[in-house]
């Protein structure tokens, strides 16, 4: 019979409907249940596609005598990471004070009032590599429970007193300026993988926020050293086995330093984030290989992971059938050169073999290899290769797919929306704007309220029950605001405003911190506030970027304040550790910038018009802002007293609404948009 999670709307929650395990969801009932049996609670967090929680999931969660012991004694409650990442964060941070390290699942013991008292991720079914067994855990808790209670009270109240103390001091100091960044780029430099790309070792993330800082930073002060960074990383990532060379789009992370193995869950934050630094990678330099993984990657989101109401789902298993009936990860993706033979012919498969890095070892297990492209890519588009990659490509169409996860998450939609609103925009992709515009239309249809407060999931067109989270807000926001700029339709800015007027009056504290739940929303035994990029910028950072960009959209004083009190985060961590707070340096790249603001005037089917527009869209000065729409527009502010000149359709440039001589040449707007900015 199923358990309680089957009338979730969460794909994680409901994979565990089965269980015979009597999960709850977080609910105040759960804590209820707990009291009133005096039994502890076991808190187990995790989300779709994470590979590890599966594989916990078929060994202990599908084990009647497991299953029997924990229902026994604990009330047991299941969380999707992703639909509750308030939840998440708690108790990951004491996750990982306690042992030093985090991840997912992960594995808390709870008294009845939620206080943490033993904590872990992934155990096993049976000892292995110095982790106990799952039962052995749930046995010592429960002897503590019953034998030592009083220690494990005193345990727990220490915990949350301690994660009580750690409140962020920063906020409401002095903003990042010039020296502040110049030495994140020097830490950054200290990290770089010279040989390798990228920063760091083993395993080595995408660092999407990062190379969108080295970009900004270029692009502001010439510095070749930070554009060198951002294209080899981005080119060496293009080329390894963490990007899907035959469907494009990336996986979340490479198990090794040269970026040969990924993890091969592929998640649309990711994607969306990834989609759209390699778009401006190619605004900075040209690049062929990054118009082509922008425009790859824009096309994998759009083709896998558009959802029949217009959204974006959240992410692809890492693991899929195998064609023999197991579950194993890669297996949608790997190749052999007996596999190449089998659909290329002998002549075709040797090619693709040397093209791809397909070897009789391979690169991965069981003699499998991740497609590559150690080669000089200068035959990709050859009529040859482009076969080779088409045949390929449709007989792995044909293998049983990895699994998707159908939830859509406001935040990474607003970051998908961003992205392809953008590359649509550069690369002459109306269908990409297109896209981007049913993703924004969903969001404000399905997501926002008639208050504008946010729930931060959907599945199937029905609303979460969940409220947005700090995230949510701001990336919206900023995907909204993209769609400005790209439309020339002021009811975007006017719906970012709403969103961003929330985040000043839910979500700011004391001399501008921000949090990451809203002041009215569910009080855990901690509130969360983080301003550090993990796997998506900070709700901070991002809150502080959006923030910025309706201020010079608009001349809104208040929230420009509020994004310049924000950013004094960035000026105490920025030096000490650039590479977790990379979208923070690169929103204060765009504060030092001005950020300058582009109001294109003229009919919106003049082709000069349009060659405007399309000019200051192609600026590279950081986060510049652009408005088009006849002269003197009434829905967007930029716009307003602006004329034609002479007749003809005009740029006026602007810098905290000072502006220069508008100009009618397309050549003059871009050398005016590359000129640093004047003090």
């Amino acid at each position: 019979m199923p358990n309680r999670l089957a009338h979730e709307t969460s794909p994680y929650l409901i994979q565990h409907a089965d269980n015979p395990v009597d999960w709850w969801p977080w609910s105040d009932g759960a804590f209820d249940e707990a009291r009133r049996r005096g039994v502890p609670v076991l808190l187990s967090v995790g989300y779709s596609s994470c590979h590890w929680c599966h594989v916990m999931a078929h060994e202990s969660f599908e084990d009647e005598t497991t299953a029997a012991y924990m229902n026994e004694h604990f009330v047991n409650i299941k969380v999707d990471r992703e639909e509750r990442p308030d939840v998440d964060a708690v108790y990951m941070e004491a996750v990982q004070a306690a042992t030093g390290q985090g991840g997912w699942p992960m594995t808390v013991f709870l008294t009845a009032d939620a206080e943490p008292f033993y904590f872990g991720t992934y155990f096993p079914p049976a000892p292995r590599h110095g982790m106990p067994a799952f039962r052995q855990v749930l046995q010592g808790v429960h002897d503590a429970w019953t034998g030592r209670r009083d220690e494990v009270a005193e345990v727990a109240t220490k915990i949350v007193r301690d994660l009580a103390a750690r409140e962020l001091p920063y906020g409401g100091t002095e903003v990042p300026g010039e020296e502040q960044l110049a030495q994140a780029l020097l830490g950054l430099t200290r990290d770089y993988d010279a040989t390798h790309g990228g920063f760091g070792g083993a395993p080595k993330f995408p660092a999407a926020m990062v190379v969108e800082f080295l970009l900004r930073h270029h692009a502001r002060t010439g510095a070749e050293g930070a554009l060198q960074m951002a294209v080899d990383t981005c080119e060496r990532m293009a080329r390894g086995g963490i990007y899907d060379q035959l469907g494009g789009g990336f996986a979340r992370y490479s198990v090794d330093r040269e970026w040969v193995v990924p993890h091969f869950e592929k998640m649309l934050y990711d994607n969306a984030l990834l989609c759209r630094a390699y778009a401006h990678l190619w605004r900075s330099t040209g690049s062929e290989l990054a118009k082509r993984v922008a425009l790859e990657t824009a096309d994998f989101l759009v083709r896998e992971l558009r959802t029949n109401e217009g959204g974006f789902a959240s992410a692809l298993d890492a693991d899929s059938d195998d064609g023999t009936g197991r579950h194993v990860e890669g297996a949608f993706y790997v190749w052999t050169p007996g596999q190449l033979r089998e659909v290329l012919g002998e002549a075709d498969a040797e090619l693709a073999a040397v093209h791809f890095g397909v070897t009789d070892e391979g690169t991965f297990e069981e003699g499998a290899s991740v497609l590559q492209l150690p080669q000089d890519n200068a035959l990709l588009d050859s009529e040859r290769l482009v076969s080779i990659r088409s045949r390929l490509l449709a007989a792995r169409e044909e293998r049983p797919r990895p699994g998707r996860d159908d939830k859509v998450v406001a935040a990474w939609n607003g970051l998908a929306i961003a992205a392809l609103a953008e590359t649509g925009a550069y690369f002459d992709r109306p269908d990409l704007v297109d896209a981007a515009l049913a993703a924004a239309d969903l969001l404000v249809r399905l997501h926002m309220g008639p208050d504008a407060r946010l729930v931060r999931t959907s599945m199937d067109g029905k609303a979460g029950a969940h409220a947005g989270v700090l995230e949510d807000y701001a990336d919206v926001a900023e995907g909204f605001l993209a769609l400005a700029s790209v439309t020339g339709e002021g009811v975007w800015l006017e719906f970012s405003g709403f969103l961003l007027d929330i985040v000043l009056d839910q979500f700011t504290g004391e001399n501008g911190a921000l949090y990451d739940t809203a002041h009215d929303a569910e009080q855990l035994i901690r509130r969360p506030q983080d301003p550090t990029d993990n796997a998506t910028p900070s709700g901070w950072c991002a809150a502080a970027g959006a923030l910025l960009s309706y201020a010079a959209q608009t001349g809104a004083e208040p929230h420009r304040t509020a994004a310049e009190r924000a950013l004094g985060v960035v000026t105490a961590l920025g030096p000490r550790a650039p590479r977790f707070i990379g979208h923070g340096l690169s929103v204060a790249e765009a504060l030092l910038d001005g950020p300058r603001e582009v109001a294109v005037v003229g009919p919106p089917g003049d082709p000069r018009t349009k060659a405007l527009h399309r000019a200051a869209l192609l600026a590279t000065a950081p986060g510049a802002v652009v408005a088009v729409g006849e002269p003197a527009g009434g829905e967007l502010p930029l716009l307003a007293g602006r004329e034609l000149v002479d007749g003809h359709p005009a740029a006026y440039v602007c810098r905290n609404f000072t502006c220069d001589r508008p100009v009618t040449d397309v050549s003059a707007l871009a050398e005016n948009l590359t000129r640093p900015a004047q003090p």
